[in-house]
């Protein structure tokens, strides 16, 4: 008995012995594997540039060093609003952006950041993740050599900073505005002459008069950059960016040459920045902006009448290009729909709940 019960140890011991030998062998079958990833922001954004590094550095943890991508901000390799080209043809492997900057191309680029008068960033991912979003988009990115995991969002952005106060829609007219993605075309139905520059462009861009107003994302990052220092007009919403999502795109060849352990590792690194980049935003944004109405900015909402004409513009515009886009046609109406249920949801709940909430004077702060 004493022999059997020895024998059993013994081998019980030995194929634990096994397993221990086997991990490390089965981790080093792994290849080393050095990319490159290209963003749109400047480094000097930790909330953008700062997701990017997250989804490297974790993917370099996951696959204990193995597989390691090594991020460069907008301008180091390409501009910032060349990445998808980059990704494409395979100058770099994969790239950190917002599709929206591609609209040229075809302008359901867009939906996979955000349209003018869309969900916000809960909404978009429900979209994106749950609702056919990623399954829709997957063609269009296809067609240009690459793959697409959503990888952050802003939150719901603010409207610009301008040099003039904006009260009726006659004022947008002949008015130079950077805006990003499709946006542009909604107010240049209404007169404006929309500007499409990328991140660290922008500043000089303001100063020098060469546009009369800018937008990027809000309080933390439009403070970092600078706009405050150069117009005082702070405008909200950013109705073209309700909760605009930003995406990993990596070449579709590498992506499939990689050991499944490898894209899984990128997936998941991704699927973190979509919870933590929004809530740095939420975080920081608003001891940012009490800073800079502190400072002088003056605060400023949107006239319902410019809402009311940027939202009428928007869905003619949204009409026209079912048949300008063979993409927008098939993604469009089904996307609609789906906003549409959100919102529904949304004004049971979500909404009364934060009407009541913002509106109670019980519990403010004296």
């Amino acid at each position: 008995m004493q022999r059997r019960s020895f024998l059993k140890k013994a081998t019980a011991g030995a194929a634990g012995s096994a397993a221990v030998i086997a991990a490390p062998a089965i981790a080093q079958s792994y290849p080393t594997i050095n990319w490159r990833l290209a963003a749109s922001w400047p480094k000097s954004l930790d909330t953008l540039y700062g997701a990017a590094e997250t989804i490297t550095k974790r993917v370099a943890e996951v696959t204990d060093g193995k597989f390691n991508i090594r991020p460069f901000p907008a301008g180091e390799i390409v501009p910032p609003l060349q990445v998808l080209d980059a990704v494409q043809a395979g100058t770099v492997e994969m790239g950190h952006t917002s599709s929206y900057y591609y609209y040229g191309k075809d302008p359901t680029f867009a939906f996979g950041t955000s349209v003018g008068f869309g969900g916000n960033t809960r909404q978009n991912y429900a979209w994106w993740f749950s609702g056919g979003g990623a399954e829709a988009m997957a063609p269009l990115f296809k067609d240009y050599g690459c793959v697409a995991f959503a990888a952050a969002s802003t939150g719901c952005q603010m409207g610009g900073w301008f040099r003039k106060e904006l009260k009726t829609v006659e004022d947008l007219k002949g008015l130079k505005f950077r805006i990003g993605g499709m946006a542009g075309l909604i107010l240049a139905k209404l007169g404006a002459v929309p500007q499409q520059i990328g991140g660290p462009d922008i500043y000089p861009a303001l100063e020098k008069g060469t546009i009369d107003g800018a937008e990027w994302v809000g309080p933390y990052d439009d403070e970092k950059l600078g706009f405050n220092k150069v117009a005082s007009f702070y405008y909200y919403p950013g109705w073209w960016e309700g909760g605009p999502m930003t995406h990993a795109l990596i070449n579709e060849k590498k992506f499939n040459e990689l050991p499944k352990h490898y894209q899984a590792a990128i997936k998941l690194a991704c699927n973190e920045v979509c919870v933590t980049t929004p809530a740095r935003y939420d975080a920081v944004n608003p001891p940012a902006l009490r800073r800079l109405v502190a400072g002088g900015a003056k605060l400023r909402p949107y006239p319902r009448a410019i809402m009311e004409a940027c939202e009428k513009a928007a869905y003619e515009l949204y009409e026209e290009l079912l048949s300008k886009s063979a993409h927008w046609k098939r993604v469009y109406p089904a996307w609609k729909k789906f906003r549409d249920d959100q919102f529904l949801w949304a004004r049971v709940a979500e909404l009364t709940y934060e009407n009541y909430l913002f509106n109670s004077k019980v519990g403010k702060a004296k």
